[in-house]
């Protein structure tokens, strides 16, 4: 169980995405536990969005259902803070309680020619007790932006000008680590449910380290083919079962 809501966050931050010129936005999401003849809601994610003159603000919220708080209760928020000139990251912040288990993490950016650096801090706290403080700097060449702000970047991708099988790969920061995201077009599909179907184009998330070490399990997207490229679905494998959002609204 503890995998599992820890898992529904991450997937949840996957569905952040959101093209460049967006106006502000609310979005809304349910997790679902899939196993056998089980499909039961897991928890619920809420998506903000909001406009300034220079920036992009962006929120995420995640909650575990009430059945799920009696395992593993998690509340979690993701906050985001990204120039819209050259869409890059200024600002990242996860905020997570997750059982007996609470996490700040936070990254600055800042650039030094080509060099994107991250100033990053993580405070652990377990059972009310200081675990980790921690303090680094992490550095990269190329796209470098942060969990939330990774999957704002991926609607505005031309996926309509891309064959089945395009690759692109970029730099996350978290408070901990750097890592490798590849993104691989896979084509369109047409997801249905709830009694409504979305034309969508169909990505799958491939997290690595630097040294191509898998450092979650893949993920499957699909980001709808309108001109808002709502994210409709996404999809992760869990030791036993999967876990599914989808777009309410």
């Amino acid at each position: 169980m503890k995998r599992f809501l820890t898992y529904l966050t991450l997937l949840a931050a996957c569905l952040t995405a959101v093209a460049a010129n967006f106006a502000d936005e609310t979005l809304h999401y349910k997790v679902m536990f899939k196993w056998g003849l089980i499909n039961k809601q897991a928890g619920t994610v809420a998506i903000n969005l909001t406009n300034t003159p220079d920036q992009y603000v962006g929120r995420l919220t995640a909650k575990s259902a009430s059945w799920a708080d009696k395992f593993y209760r998690v509340r979690d928020t993701l906050n985001c803070r990204i120039n819209k000139e050259g869409f890059e990251s200024v600002f990242y912040e996860k905020i997570s309680h997750e059982g007996n288990e609470d996490k700040h993490d936070v990254v600055r950016y800042r650039r030094q020619d080509a060099t994107v650096f991250g100033d990053c801090s993580r405070l652990v706290k377990k059972d009310g007790k200081i675990t980790k403080d921690e303090k680094r700097t992490l550095a990269a060449t190329g796209t470098t932006v942060d969990m939330l702000t990774a999957f704002y970047y991926m609607r505005s991708l031309p996926f309509d000008q891309w064959q089945s099988g395009h690759v692109v790969t970029i730099n996350i920061f978290s408070g901990k680590r750097k890592e490798l995201l590849t993104i691989k077009y896979l084509g369109t599909e047409t997801v249905k449910y709830d009694g409504k179907s979305y034309p969508c184009y169909h990505i799958s998330f491939i997290f690595t380290s630097d040294g191509r070490k898998k450092t979650s399990d893949d993920m499957d997207a699909w980001i709808s083919t309108s001109h808002d490229r709502i994210p409709v679905k996404l999809e992760g494998k869990l030791p036993v079962g999967k876990v599914r959002c989808f777009y309410t609204g």
